[in-house]
């Protein structure tokens, strides 16, 4: 063995070079191939050129929508064969996806010079080695960047993808859904689901006997209307570009080449409406298994949620068919006014407003409350079709064709599960409502639409949520038994099982609420109802506590915004500043602002740890020292503080309301203030302030502090024409009394 000493180049060390003889096996491993088609700009515009060639032949009978759809599909594949024939590829080792031609000349160029310098041993030499070093490091930072800029771009109205992109080149993955290797594969989940199903429905009776509804029949809708070409370009453009594997055509390419499709994809929606029958090729569902929670076992199949993939045809055909019926139910006022989920100008946080404002007020009175959520298992799996469609007929008024394709839709569904480039066996889907899809969140709210007056009937106030329920009452008397929940809870059960719907014992919690925290036991007997009472409750993604505090939800903020924050610390260097705070608003600020109207009114101990992590964000991503002063660098940043993000929350809320768009439920609790005589403050857009004795945390009550805050704005902020207007001035506004030295 020769050993040769070098002088030191970058430090006080001395490189030893040696030459070693040692046995190098080759790996001999298959590499798994995949097939691909090349879709560029050139391919797209032969596609083009090509389909529209062939469509001037195409002439099946358009009154059969399955036999067009079929034969139309059969014309897109051999045209997109032609063009972009599937090619074979075996996957190499994943590379830096920022190496270009340019990083990998400049990494020879190093090379050379090192083994020159190495060879030679001159001072010249090592200069030049040097030199070539410095010149590649830059142009591999240069490549991150611009490799970064553009992802960051792209996807900046896109959480999801920017989040699973740049999460795949930080330092800790943690995996969404299942790999074939983690739980089995495909068909272990497939038999996973259907004997879940299966088995929720043997152990509870089911009656579709459904009760008279306590509201006078509904206005029809007999048929649904067909759809223009102008009207179906919009919902193209509007459509994510997102299918399903068995879409005959990329969702891009869908895009990108509906000037020639428009027709034909126009004949497919139209036939399907017109003659209520759903073709068999979109009612063909692709399951990919998701977890349910983040950091949940991979390895359990149970930790798993199928999200269903539906091919790009069907879910247009589903929007236009979601507007109609959604304009049906808002013109005939058929929605419930409490359930929150899948609602234009609706959201878990708008719920919580309503709920909180109530036990606030209720504690404000000396009141104790009593909050019971319940969560029911595989909702959306279990739904009976023939229970469905009479909600449709009875309860929402479709009737004649648009039941009929309602009909169509729910029958011969088929599913498998996929894993990989893995398809399990196709099975029917005999009950449920595909979980992903466009309309299977509203089917499921109509399937509901019974059990709000199952809480009415006892006297409870309610809040809906897709399949998260909130109840809640007051407790007036010393020692109340709450038997009025015990008998509603009793009954939800029946109507629940007579539904095929099974309530989620285990996720099923809660909790009391009374303005004397400490003596709290003395004062309501759970009774039953024991064995569901805990210390802080999970509502929608928020942790609540007895004393309505929110430290477990405080502490569950700072801990995953300092996790992200040490994670976004291995790609700082490779962003530059104005994509890096873009990443930060998308990792750590959106933490902070998810559901923030609920810290109005919070104590200033409590803030100042929220404020915390907002600070070590603005030091994060300006380099300020840890001492130095931080409401200069927030102004900078024009960033509001956490006291003020939640004030601003609000009185969007409020200007909401005063344009008409707000909730309903929250919009009953804000009055215009009205004058009997003519004042200068009658057109200021003043509300009204409710009397308040304030004895616990009425002051935080939406409907008292609301109109509060927006009373003092300046009348040219509450008068603002529009709501960009608004938020631009409401914004000023605040950072002036936020900073008012930087300001």
């Amino acid at each position: 063995m020769n050993l040769v000493t070098l002088p030191p180049v970058f430090s006080d060390h001395s490189p030893i070079l040696c030459d070693v003889t040692l046995p190098c096996p080759v790996p001999v491993c298959e590499a798994p191939a995949t097939r691909f088609r090349a879709l560029d700009a050139e391919t797209i515009s032969k596609f083009v050129d090509c389909m529209s060639v062939r469509l001037e032949t195409f002439n099946p009978d358009p009154s059969n929508v399955d036999h067009y759809s079929q034969h139309f599909d059969v014309l897109c594949n051999q045209v997109l064969d032609v063009v972009a024939p599937l090619k074979l590829c075996k996957s190499r080792p994943r590379r830096e996806p920022w190496l270009s031609d340019v990083t990998r000349a400049c990494r020879r160029a190093c090379r050379s010079s090192e083994r020159k310098w190495k060879k030679d041993g001159l001072q010249v030499s090592r200069e030049l080695f040097r030199a070539s070093l410095v010149a590649y490091q830059d142009a591999v930072r240069a490549a991150r960047m611009a490799y970064f800029a553009d992802i960051i771009e792209t996807n900046s109205n896109n959480p999801k993808i920017l989040f699973k992109t740049l999460n795949s080149v930080l330092v800790y993955q943690e995996p969404s859904t299942m790999s074939p290797t983690a739980a089995g594969n495909s068909e272990d989940f497939h038999r996973f689901f259907v004997h879940k199903v299966s088995d929720i429905r043997a152990a509870i009776s089911g009656n579709s006997v459904d009760p008279v509804p306590v509201h006078p029949l509904p206005p029809t809708l007999s048929s649904l209307h067909t759809v223009s070409y102008s009207e179906l370009s919009k919902l193209v453009a509007r459509q994510k570009p997102s299918g399903s594997p068995l879409d005959v055509l990329p969702p891009r390419l869908w895009k990108a080449a509906f000037p020639c499709l428009g027709p034909s994809l126009g004949q497919i929606i139209s036939g399907s409406l017109s003659t209520s029958v759903v073709p068999a090729a979109l009612k063909a569902t692709v399951i990919r298994p998701t977890l349910k929670k983040p950091g949940a076992d991979v390895s359990v199949i149970e930790n798993y949620r199928p999200i269903s993939t539906l091919p790009f045809t069907s879910k247009l055909l589903e929007k236009v068919v979601y507007q109609q019926l959604v304009s049906h139910l808002a013109d005939s006022d058929l929605f419930e006014v409490f359930p929150s989920g899948f609602r234009s100008g609706h959201s878990t946080e708008s719920a919580l407003l309503r709920v909180l404002n109530d036990i606030y007020l209720s504690l404000d009175q000396g009141t104790s409350v009593v909050l019971l959520l319940l969560d029911l298992t595989a909702a959306f799996d279990t739904v009976d079709h023939a229970i469905l469609l009479d909600r449709l007929e009875r309860w929402v008024g479709i009737k004649g064709s648009a039941l009929d394709w309602f009909r169509s839709y729910l029958h011969n569904r088929t599913f498998s599960a996929k894993l990989g480039d893995v398809f399990s066996s196709w099975e029917g889907l005999r009950w449920g409502v595909p979980q992903g899809s466009i309309l299977g969140p509203l089917l499921f709210a109509i399937y509901l639409l019974p059990l709000g007056s199952v809480f009415c009937k006892h006297g409870l106030s309610f809040h809906l949520y897709a399949d998260d329920c909130q109840l809640y009452s007051l407790c007036q008397e010393k020692g109340h038994s709450i038997q009025s929940f015990v008998s509603c809870l009793n009954e939800v059960k029946s109507w629940l099982m007579s539904n095929y719907l099974h309530l989620n014992e285990g996720k099923t919690e809660l909790i009391v609420f009374h303005p004397n925290s400490r003596n709290m036991d003395r004062y309501v007997d759970l009774g039953p109802l024991s064995p569901y009472s805990k210390p802080v409750v999970t509502s929608l993604g928020v942790k609540i506590d007895a004393g309505l505090k929110f430290d477990a939800h405080i502490n569950s903020v700072i801990r995953s915004s300092f996790f992200h924050l040490r994670r976004l610390a291995n790609i700082k260097h490779m962003l530059s500043r104005a994509h890096l705070e873009r990443v930060l608003h998308a990792f750590v600020i959106s933490r902070l602002d998810y559901c923030n109207s609920l810290y109005a009114g919070l104590c200033q101990s409590s803030l100042c740890r929220l404020q915390v992590v907002q600070n070590s964000t603005a030091r994060f991503l300006t380099g300020t020292r840890k001492r130095d002063h931080i409401s200069p660098v927030l102004a900078s940043l024009n960033w509001l503080p956490v006291c003020y993000r939640s004030q601003f929350k609000i009185l969007v809320f409020v200007y909401n309301f005063i344009q008409g768009g707000a909730p309903p439920y929250l919009a009953t609790l804000l009055n215009r203030h009205s004058s009997s005589r003519a004042l200068r403050s009658s057109d200021q857009g003043l509300l009204v302030v409710p009397r308040s004795r304030c004895r616990t945390r009425g002051d935080r009550a939406f409907s008292v502090l609301a109109p509060s805050l927006w009373n003092q704005l300046p009348p040219s902020v509450r008068l603002s024409p529009s709501l960009s207007d608004f938020k631009s001035c409401l914004k000023t506004h605040l950072l002036s009394l936020a900073f008012p030295e930087c300001v």
